[in-house]
This record gives C-alpha cells, sequence and structure tokens, in this order.
C-alpha cells in the first residue's frame, strides 16, 4: 500500500490575465482524510486540484505534497504521489478497459514500460477493487456512463499515490450511480488509506460522505470543518446563493438540506442595476 499524504497550501494566487481566480489560499489536508470542496461554479475548486495535481503553477504561494514543493517536482515525479481525476475525458474509440487502466501505470512504467504486454498487480488491482474485471476486455464506449466512471476510477488507482483528487466525480450520473460513485470512493479511501479531495456540486453527497468540508467563495476559503459544523443555513445563503433549511437525517445524523429559492448572485445584481 502506497502511504496517503498530506496536502498544504500556502497562500496560493492564481489567475488568467484579466481573471483573478484564487486569491490566497491556505488549505492543510492531512494524510488519510476526505475532504469535499464545494462552491458556486468559478470560484476555483477545479482550479485548486489542478494546482494540487502539479497541472498549474501558482503565481504565488506553494503547494506541498508530503512536504515536498510542487515547484520543486517533475510532472513525472508528481503523478507518482498524486492522481486526479478529472470531470471529463475524451473518448479513445477502440480502446478496452483493460487498455485504459493500463494509461494510469505511464508514472511508474514510463514510455518505454507502457509497450510492454501484460498487467502488472497494481493494474488488475485496480480492476478489482471497482469491480470492473469482469469488463477489462470490453470496449470503453460500450459502457455506460456509470460503468465508464468506475472505469475512469480504477484508471486513477492505477497510478498507485497516496492522494486521489475527483473532480465533480457523480457529474452526469443518475441517482443509482451517484451513490455508486461515492460509496466507492470512500470505501478505497478506507480500505487503501487514500487521502482523498473531490469536488463535488451536490451538498448532500458532500455532508453525508466528507469528513471535511471547505467552501470557497470569489476565489477565497470562507469555510472550513466537519459537516455538521459548516453545513448551516448561512452557508446556503452565504456561499451557494440559495435559501433553505438544514436539518439531520434521523439516522446516520450528517446534516440534510432544504433549499428553498435561489437568491441573487452578484452577476444577477450587476446585471439588473
Amino acid at each position: 500500500m502506497t502511504d496517503s499524504v498530506g496536502i498544504r497550501v500556502e497562500g496560493v494566487r492564481f489567475g488568467y490575465p484579466g481573471r483573478p481566480v484564487l486569491r490566497g489560499v491556505d488549505l492543510d489536508v492531512r494524510p488519510g482524510e476526505l475532504t469535499a470542496l464545494i462552491g458556486l461554479n468559478g470560484c476555483g475548486k477545479s482550479t485548486l486540484l489542478r494546482l494540487a495535481a502539479g497541472l498549474l503553477r501558482p503565481d504565488s504561494g506553494r503547494v506541498l505534497l508530503g512536504g515536498d514543493d510542487l515547484a520543486q517536482l517533475s510532472r513525472r515525479a508528481t503523478a507518482r504521489r498524486v492522481a486526479l481525476l478529472h470531470q471529463s475525458a475524451p473518448a479513445v474509440p477502440g480502446m478496452t478497459v483493460r487498455q485504459l487502466v493500463r494509461q494510469g501505470r505511464y508514472a511508474a512504467r514510463g514510455p518505454l514500460g507502457m509497450l510492454r504486454e501484460g498487467d502488472d498487480p497494481v493494474v488488475h488491482r485496480a480492476l478489482d477493487d471497482v469491480g470492473v474485471a469482469h469488463w477489462a476486455d470490453r470496449e470503453v464506449d460500450a459502457l455506460s456512463g456509470g460503468e465508464r466512471q468506475r472505469v475512469r476510477l480504477a484508471t486513477a488507482l492505477a497510478q498507485d499515490t497516496g492522494a486521489l483528487l475527483l473532480d465533480e466525480p457523480t457529474t452526469y450520473l443518475d441517482l443509482h450511480h451517484q451513490l455508486d460513485v461515492m460509496r466507492t470512493v470512500v470505501r478505497l479511501r478506507g480500505e487503501r488509506g487514500l487521502t482523498v479531495v473531490m469536488v463535488l456540486h451536490d451538498l448532500a453527497h458532500a455532508a453525508r460522505f466528507a469528513e471535511r468540508v471547505v467552501a470557497l467563495r470569489d476565489g477565497r476559503v470562507v469555510a472550513d470543518g466537519a459537516p455538521r459544523e459548516v453545513v448551516t443555513p448561512g452557508l446556503l445563503a452565504d456561499v451557494l446563493k440559495v435559501a433553505g433549511r438544514v436539518g439531520r437525517d434521523p439516522e446516520g445524523g450528517w446534516p440534510v438540506c432544504y433549499p428553498d429559492h435561489p437568491l441573487p448572485t452578484l452577476e444577477y445584481d450587476n446585471q439588473i442595476q
């Protein structure tokens, strides 16, 4: 088992010409922790994941993985420590499940190693862990959306890293497959001791499955804590721009949100002035 690693973000700022995205983010994710990032579109959630995966470099500040500054690591060295499941991926016609999952071994095996036929034990474990081994020789294009998402999760697991970043892993899935993916992530986190950070739009999933919720607004962290502490009517209004109520699940005790109606956003206010 690969040891889980902590992720530390220190004073990170990042933006594009004329459009700042992150405006000074500090975040310390402990090894083995399962954290959900929430917030409106454009608040910087996905950008923060890409910075933590080493795909982007901050304009200022730094990101540390297991105590090492990502700016000092090569892309391949970073990929041996942290895996990112993107929100979507282009289709690869004719590729089988086994071939796609094997792509996750690039960081460990290198370009020459990828040319060798056969799977190593890490690929077999990744296929088994998400329950797709019996699909190994099927083409990915022939799978349903939920099945493809499980295969993509297996590809990320095949990197055999201690940290797993998930960008909206339930997007485009029906409720059955949303719950299937979330429960699989929670199970794998426990079995493998992974550090997991996931961007979620569904606050109900964040409140139920994460042990920590971090809310971003306008490129800054505005709330951070256990779901029972953070998920409040104030959070719904201030961060998600929704008026609503928050109760408690009678069995599990996690927060349950009852959104009532949307609140005006700054962009909307500017349009009607």
